[in-house]
Parts: structure tokens; sequence; C-alpha cells
């Protein structure tokens, strides 16, 4: 292996232990709450709004938005330097990949069943990672998210909604991004975007059953309330 592929590899390696900390569990059991159990028995962010409270939600939410962002922006910087290996072309856009992919596939805990690999649902990590990569172009899906969000009370409404706004924007040349002229960008965050979506075909059933929890950001609903 050459000294710029092992360079490569370390920085996707990194990325992905990163983003596979899971800090929605820390947070639920700092608290006496294994998140696991609980809920959707879901790590993330959602989950532990939901089981927790909304400020362990909130900063759940934040902490796994960092470990997208600061990685992805790292390698971004790392490769705008020509004198550092490797090719900056491909660097930062694997890293974010890989912190998402870490946050999906966590290394370090079993979920509830004991199973491996199975991690959060990869909405705030993504959402870091674009913002390091295409900031102009996230902040309109944000607002997408935040408008769904609020009218219907689904998180999972708004990120699958946003989710699938990126998939398919990125591939046009708006916002500062290069479009289809970026195809390895394109090709993974429409990736990204898709996988997000799957990861949330339990909460798509229940929304077409009309049984998925509504979460309020503000006002006097509790936890879990409908």
């Amino acid at each position: 292996m050459t000294q710029e592929a092992a360079i490569f590899v370390a920085w996707v390696v990194a990325a992905y232990l990163v983003g596979g900390i899971p800090f929605g569990y820390l947070i639920g059991r700092a608290r006496g709450v294994d998140v696991r159990t609980l809920g959707s028995k879901n790590i993330g962010a959602t989950n532990v709004f939901r089981t927790v409270g909304r400020k362990w939600g909130l900063l759940a939410f934040a902490c796994d938005v960092l470990k997208g962002l600061v990685p992805t922006l790292l390698a971004k910087l790392w490769a705008a330097d020509p004198e550092l290996p490797p090719d900056g072309s491909w660097l930062p856009l694997a890293v974010g990949v890989a912190c998402v992919a870490g946050h999906m596939l966590t290394p370090y805990i079993t979920d509830e069943k004991g199973r491996r690999f199975r991690g959060g649902k990869g909405v705030a990590t993504a959402f870091g990672m674009l913002i390091a990569l295409m900031p102009l172009l996230v902040a309109v899906a944000f607002a997408i998210f935040a408008v769904v969000f609020a009218l219907s009370h689904y998180i999972s409404l708004g990120s699958c909604t946003a989710a699938a706004f990126l998939a398919v924007a990125v591939w046009f040349p708006i916002l500062g991004t290069a479009g289809w002229k970026d195809l390895p960008q394109c090709v993974l965050v429409t990736l990204v975007g898709l996988f997000v979506i799957w990861k949330h075909r339990a909460n798509i059933g229940r929304l077409v059953s009309g049984t998925e929890n509504k979460i309020y950001l503000f006002g006097g609903k509790g936890k879990g309330q409908k």
C-alpha cells in the first residue's frame, strides 16, 4: 500500500470510529436510561428526546451533528493543502460517509437483542457531514425538515422529506454545488439519502398506519405523547 493510500484509509477508519460513538446511548445511560430498551429502541437523538427528555435529546442531536461535521471539515481543510497527501478530491466525501456509516453501524455496542453494528438512523450525522460539504443546499433541506416537522410533529417525516430532497437536488448545479459534474459527490450523497430513508422504513410503516408518535419540541406535551 502506498503512503497516499495508507493516509486515505487511516482518515476513513478514524472517521468511522468517531461516527460510531453512540452519544445517544451514553447520554441515556448517564441519566439512568437504556434507550435501547425503550421507545423505538434506537440510540439516535429522536428516541433520546422521547425517552430521556427534550434537553437531552437536543444534546444528543448536537453531538451527532458534530461527529459528522468536524471530521468532514477537518478532511476538507487537509485536502485543500496541495502539499498533503492524498489527492483531496475524494477525501472529505469519503470521511463524511464513513462518519454516517459509523453512526448507523456502530462497532461499540449491541442492540437490545445483542446484535452488533446496529446504530442510529444517520440523519443528524449526515446533516453534519453535508454542512461541511454543501452548506447552502443543506440550509434549504433543513428549512424543509423544519416546516414538515412543525406542521406534522413527525421527526421521521421531516427527516425522510429532507433526505429525499438532498438525494435529488445534489444532481443540479444550484446553491454552490457542482451538480452532476461532481459525479462521486452526487452518487454518494444520493446513496446516503436513500439509506437514511431505508433506515426509517419502520417509521414509514407507522406513519402509514397512523401509529407513529408525534414529538412536540415546545409546548405541554410530554415524552412519548401522540
